[in-house]
């Protein structure tokens, strides 16, 4: 079996329709890989995008995270403006959509934030300015990008900002995809309109812009925690909405993109027109000492080549000549596939993605609630058993990836109640996690598998974790309480550290719904050291259901098994 580095050295020498060279793995999610390359035709650098299929995925779904990436191709294709990022092409290569972005040297808005902290008046004032002209030429096009939030806006090394990830976009002349997996917006950023399950307009991006501007001025998200993603939505949606301890024009801004009504927000234009007097001088860099000059996103020039030949580089200083022929025009997936192609693994580069986004990376899990809250079934309804009976419930094994990087350690097997759904989601507490989330039908109940890569060897511990639940699971003004916190098996030798069992009850303030009851939500978990990272395995049901939560526990944790490499 090759090494990883081995499988690293494989994947970015790869040449994709005969055209792109990939370089550079710059980023990645559970659905795609981020690549930086080079058009061997037009000599430039670009961005690639790689969707990446799961283990195992059934045929249906995997059609459908194709159909996404052509999705995002076509609503970029329409948007053409200096503050979104650019489609160059989208290629076929052995049966899979490749999308061929603008390179943009940058960082997110998120990695800026999680490093630094809030930005200043005149920082935000450029991100506002740059975001709002992005949403007016996306909404003029038609195109409702439905998920604005810091991990989608790019801060170039020029001080550029761009709107990247266009992913679960909506054209407003096409139907919505609306099937398993297919993830519509992230939690605390998630306008409340997207998550009750209404009708969606250009007001949504608004709100995403207003959201997004509150974590950008305070520091953090408006809306609570991630770890109870039901919790987080019914906030959204019921809650109030929460004020920016800031004063000035960039609060008031906040404010008026922040209503809940869609049609009383704060127009993309009228944002443009109150924040110039706050811009920066033209020709200023604000962001060039909160940008890290050696993170992968922002250094993606080509790297140094061994020595080559006089022909090479003679080659290089001469024109490049056209093609004969540009190649075909753009295709269809039902096009008949050709053979199955080899897989491949590629190595860990761990930092958040910013040439152009992650598939769904940052997303997180909780989604099923935009159906839950509209008193709906938490999915559309598909051509899906019918809902298991709660008392006698069927078994079924998951087989899923908590992997960023696909290192080959992130596959699991865990056994849960059958016809539940599966998410994907990210956090950052105690630091950056990846998480598989397995929902029941009605929304109450979830099994969560958490994965934090080489976490023992950054010099965190299993208290760090521990120290952290209480923001995680009831945010500034729920109530939180552990239970049970004890050891549980041997030491494991990688990080000295055993096996730890939790139990705590949680809720956040002011929850109504089936998120929260008045006996607030009820966790067992299992923290398990394993091989320098650390795995969580939770089960979290309403607090009126202890016996509920001690047998699923039981059965999940029996069951859980570590299958990656």
């Amino acid at each position: 079996m090759p090494t990883t580095e081995e499988e690293t050295s494989a994947g970015a020498d790869r040449l994709i329709a005969d055209r792109y060279r990939l370089e550079q793995r710059i980023g990645g999610g559970a659905m795609g890989i981020v690549w930086a390359g080079t058009d061997e035709l037009l000599r430039r650098p670009v961005a690639v995008k790689e969707v990446l299929l799961p283990k195992g995925m059934p045929e249906g779904e995997a059609a459908e995270l194709r159909e996404r990436a052509l999705r995002e191709a076509r609503a970029i294709a329409l948007v053409t403006h200096p503050n979104v990022v650019t489609l160059y092409d989208v290629a076929r290569h052995e049966g899979e959509p490749f999308v061929v972005m603008e390179l943009v040297p940058s960082q997110s808005l998120a990695a800026v934030l999680s490093e630094h902290g809030a930005l200043g008046d005149p920082q935000l004032a450029l991100v506002a300015d740059g975001v709002a002209a992005a949403l007016d030429a996306a909404h003029r096009a038609g195109i409702v990008h439905r998920d604005v939030k810091p991990g989608n806006v790019l801060i170039g090394d020029d001080g550029r900002i761009k709107l990247s990830d266009f992913g679960i976009s909506r054209n407003v002349s096409e139907h919505t995809i609306t099937s398993t997996g297919i993830m519509l917006g992230t939690p605390a950023f998630i306008a409340p309109e997207i998550a009750s399950g209404e009708a969606v307009t250009d007001a949504a991006d608004l709100w995403g812009l207003g959201a997004t501007l509150f974590a950008a001025s305070e520091g953090a998200a408006p809306y609570g925690t991630d770890d109870d993603p039901l919790a987080t939505i019914t906030s959204v949606v019921r809650g109030p909405v929460p004020a920016a301890h800031r004063v000035g024009p960039i609060a008031e801004i906040i404010a008026s993109l922040m209503i809940k009504d869609p049609a009383q927000r704060m127009s993309a234009q009228e944002v443009r027109r109150q924040v110039q007097g706050l811009l920066p001088p033209s020709g200023s860099r604000p962001f060039e000492m909160l940008l890290d000059p050696d993170a992968p996103t922002v250094r993606v020039r080509k790297p140094a080549s061994t020595a080559r030949s006089s022909t090479e580089a003679q080659a290089e200083q001469e024109p490049a000549q056209l093609a004969a022929d540009p190649g075909p025009l753009p295709f269809m997936l039902t096009d008949p596939p050709p053979a199955p192609r080899k897989r491949f693994r590629w190595a860990a580069v761990a930092l958040v993605l910013a040439a152009v986004v992650l598939f769904a990376g940052s997303a997180a899990g909780g989604f099923a609630a935009t159906r839950v809250l509209a008193g709906r079934d938490v999915l559309p309804q598909l051509d899906r058993p019918a809902p298991v009976n709660p008392t006698t419930p069927r078994l079924a094994r998951y087989v899923d990836e908590a992997d960023r990087t696909e290192d080959g350690r992130g596959s699991f097997e865990v056994t849960a109640p059958e016809g539940w759904s599966s998410f994907r989601g990210s956090r950052n507490q105690p630091t950056e996690s990846m998480i598989v989330y397995l929902v029941s039908p009605d929304g109450a109940s979830e099994v969560a598998v958490e994965r934090f890569q080489d976490y023992y060897g950054d010099g965190y511990t299993s208290q760090d974790y521990v120290d952290v639940l209480e923001q995680r699971s009831a945010g500034q003004h729920g109530r939180f309480s552990l239970e049970v916190d004890e050891a549980s098996g041997a030491v494991e030798s990688t990080s000295g550290e055993a096996d730890r069992h939790l139990r705590y009850t949680s809720s956040q303030g002011g929850l109504i719904g089936p998120a929260s009851t008045a006996e607030g939500r009820v966790t067992t978990s299992q923290v398990m050291p394993r091989g320098g990272d650390l795995w969580v395995l939770r089960v979290t049901s309403p607090g009126d259901r202890p016996a509920d939560n001690d047998e699923l526990f039981t059965t999940a944790l029996n069951s859980f098994r570590l299958t990656g490499a």
